[in-house]
């Protein structure tokens, strides 16, 4: 590994835009938060013990939300991703996050999960092929995605505002159908039931949950590179991922810029911080947990009183089945377009966003890796992934335990970078950019909560297994 450049001086871009030109990057995190938590992990937990937890999927979209904060913070007052600032700390931390978001996101529980909605959806579950060939099918899917345009994130952004919009829309008719006073009642009052733990809950599976409320590990992360390539404040500076068989890569410098705390670039600042936080805030933070609350209300309302608690997909196959039986056919294929948005909305993300991760980790801080684009290995890490993701699905491991894993892995990550994200926003940005007593306060309390639910998982599992 090279030595990193120092931040450059330059001036913060002015914003010339309105608030309606933020929209996309939070947009693009909906779509990886509806994901396998949503529709299989908190809806397993509800079926078996009621939606006497509904708080924890909250509080965890609630600390995200701060989390998001001072991860976009870092990129917009600079245009380098968090993990170029967590090298400038420590080199260690190259490897340490290389291995880590690759081992959280490796495991294609959210492949398989996909794959499992798209064979109910064109064949039912007991039709022709298997598992791993209708996951093979939605890997194509996702390659069709990313290289057909020139653009890779205006096609990404695209693609999950439209399934985002089918899968609240979908919820909200499957909701009004199914669900009534009652079923409201007892989330609400889930909602306010604020730190109950179901006592016979297994403390690794309700951790596991926790994280997956919301994006959760490193896919946080992922928004640095959404911000970037949207051409925000800073990451303006940094040039964008062209789709190498479309177009000619754009230059892109291996680390960032600094601006002067000058008046007119903290008048400037404050205006992009502002308008950044208001669209975190709406399209990450209000949108999940509306759609987290419309899962639990389904779960609650068809298979709770029901004492039926199927496993992995099949939770999404029953509630399918019970729709049906109220308004016919219609309602088994509704439910099952919102299973199949949901569930290929979080593997486009996670191929997108992975191959963004590990090819400007790799691109910063490897001298021989910038001999090429950031463009082309953003492609050869992508077809990786892809590749990877087809092998590995192949050996039909259980996707519960798959999410378990990819959701442990990804809390130890949240327990390790979030104080890093304080540190290197106090040390490293001007004055009046850093993060101020509330968000330093929000941030140490989800470093804090992460910390201690790493802890306790493992301490659980420790125990259960002797």
């Amino acid at each position: 590994m090279g030595p990193l450049l120092p931040l450059s001086p330059i001036d913060l871009p002015q914003k010339t835009r309105g608030l309606l030109h933020l929209i996309g990057p939070g947009a693009i995190l909906v779509g990886l938060s509806i994901g396998s938590g949503e529709l299989i992990m908190w809806p397993t937990i509800v079926a078996e013990y009621g939606p006497t937890m509904a708080w924890a999927p909250l509080l965890g979209v609630f600390l995200q939300y701060w989390v998001n904060q001072e991860l976009g913070r870092y990129v917009l007052a600079t245009g380098e991703s968090v993990y170029t600032g967590f090298a400038r700390l420590s080199k260690a931390f190259v490897y340490f996050f290389l291995f880590i978001s690759t081992a959280q996101h490796l495991a294609p529980a959210w492949a398989v999960a996909s794959g499992g909605a798209l064979k109910a959806l064109v064949v039912g579950t007991e039709g022709w092929g298997e598992t791993y060939f209708w996951t093979w099918c939605t890997f194509l899917l996702v390659c069709l995605t990313l290289f057909t345009a020139r653009f890779i994130y205006r096609v990404v952004e695209l693609v999950m505002m439209v399934l985002t919009a089918i899968i609240v829309l979908g919820l909200m008719v499957s909701v009004a159908l199914t669900s009534g006073g009652d079923t409201w009642k007892g989330v609400g009052e889930g909602v306010m039931n604020f730190g109950f733990i179901e006592p016979e809950i297994n403390r690794f599976q309700f951790f596991a949950a926790l994280v997956f409320a919301g994006v959760g590990g490193t896919g946080n992360i992922f928004i640095n590179y959404y911000l970037r390539d949207k051409g925000l404040a800073m990451g303006a500076r940094m040039g964008r991922i062209i789709n190498p068989i479309r177009g000619r890569a754009e230059a892109v410098p291996s680390t960032g810029f600094i601006f002067s705390p000058s008046r007119e670039n903290l008048e400037r600042w404050g205006q992009w911080f502002r308008d950044f936080r208001i669209e975190q805030a709406v399209t990450f933070w209000f949108t999940t947990s509306l759609v987290i609350m419309l899962f639990f209300v389904a779960a609650t309302a068809t298979l709770y009183p029901k004492g039926l608690v199927p496993q992995g997909f099949e939770i999404a196959v029953t509630q399918a089945k019970i729709l049906e039986d109220i308004i016919g056919r219609p309602g088994h294929y509704l439910f099952l377009v919102v299973a199949f948005a949901t569930l290929f909305s979080t593997q486009l993300a996670i191929v997108d966003g992975m191959a963004r991760t590990l090819s400007d980790i790799v691109y910063v801080n490897f001298e021989k890796a910038q001999k090429r684009s950031l463009s082309f290995w953003y492609m050869v890490f992508a077809v990786a992934w892809v590749v990877a993701g087809c092998f590995l699905a192949t050996f039909n491991i259980p996707p519960l335990v798959l999410l378990i894993s990819n959701a442990c892995f990804g809390g130890l990550a949240m327990a390790i970078y979030c104080p890093l994200t304080l540190i290197i926003n106090r040390r490293y940005l001007p004055q009046g950019a850093r993060p101020g007593i509330i968000s330093s306060i929000s941030l140490a309390l989800a470093s804090l909560v992460y910390i201690f639910f790493t802890l306790y998982a493992v301490t659980a599992f420790m125990f259960e297994r002797i």
